[in-house]
């Protein structure tokens, strides 16, 4: 029986462009982008620099950083598109898997978990560290650690139920102060709420415009809203 191999990870997000534009505008050559990476630790040929440049060769994770460092440039500018990968948020960092672990307070390998699987299991105090290490918004967050679909059925659940049995796991998908998530739910739920139960033509009068336009909106994208009027430690 065959063993099942793992899934190829995809390479680093590269923009050949940015590179060749980056290189241009500080007047080196080749020879001596391949300089100031040997300075970081990095050794290769000048054709190596030209091969990503063509877009004929891709930079290793290790040389995408010692490049970023001889252009003296953010790594995020070489990518070419915002990072969506735990991954890609680390190197645009330039931290290496060891390092991003320590920060954070994690052990090695479940960080490496993470990242392998897109799937993470921090409690709220990492997922807080994570966010502040890898250098993304609450967005970005729910996104790279896989949990997306987790905060929607727990949103779900404030609304068709009791909001307060959600604060502490939504606490750890969304790691922000659990005042400013208490008023958030809060609103959430009452909106939602009051818009059904207005709406379903039974009882009652109408509800209030503005409820109905806020209902209207996606639970999540709601959610976010709500979260962005408050002045959270990480940006929304």
């Amino acid at each position: 029986m065959r063993r099942r191999q793992p899934p190829a990870v995809p390479p680093v997000p590269f923009s050949p462009a940015a590179a060749r534009a980056h290189r241009a505008g500080l007047g080196l050559t080749p020879e001596q982008v391949v300089e100031g990476m040997a300075a970081h630790g990095v050794r290769l040929l000048p054709s190596h620099v030209l091969g990503w440049e063509s877009g004929e060769l891709r930079p290793a994770e290790d040389e995408f950083i010692a490049l970023a460092r001889a252009l003296w440039c953010p790594p995020a500018q070489l990518m070419g598109v915002r990072p969506a990968r735990l991954r890609d948020f680390r190197v645009a960092r330039e931290l290496n898997q060891e390092s991003a672990a320590h920060r954070i307070g994690l052990a090695l390998d479940r960080y490496q978990r993470a990242e392998a699987t897109g799937q993470w299991d921090g409690d709220q105090e990492q997922t807080h560290a994570l966010a502040q290490v890898l250098g993304t918004t609450l967005r970005e967050l729910v996104a790279v650690t896989g949990r997306a679909q987790e905060l929607d059925r727990r949103l779900r659940q404030c609304v068709d139920g009791r909001w307060q049995a959600q604060l502490r796991p939504i606490g750890r998908i969304v790691p922000v102060h659990e005042g400013d998530l208490t008023a958030v739910l809060t609103a959430l739920q009452n909106e939602y709420q009051v818009t059904s139960h207005w709406g379903a033509g039974s009882w009652g009068s109408p509800a209030p415009a503005a409820d109905t336009r806020a209902a209207a909106r996606p639970l999540g994208e709601r959610f976010w809203e709500l979260l962005e009027l408050l002045e959270t430690e990480i940006p929304v």
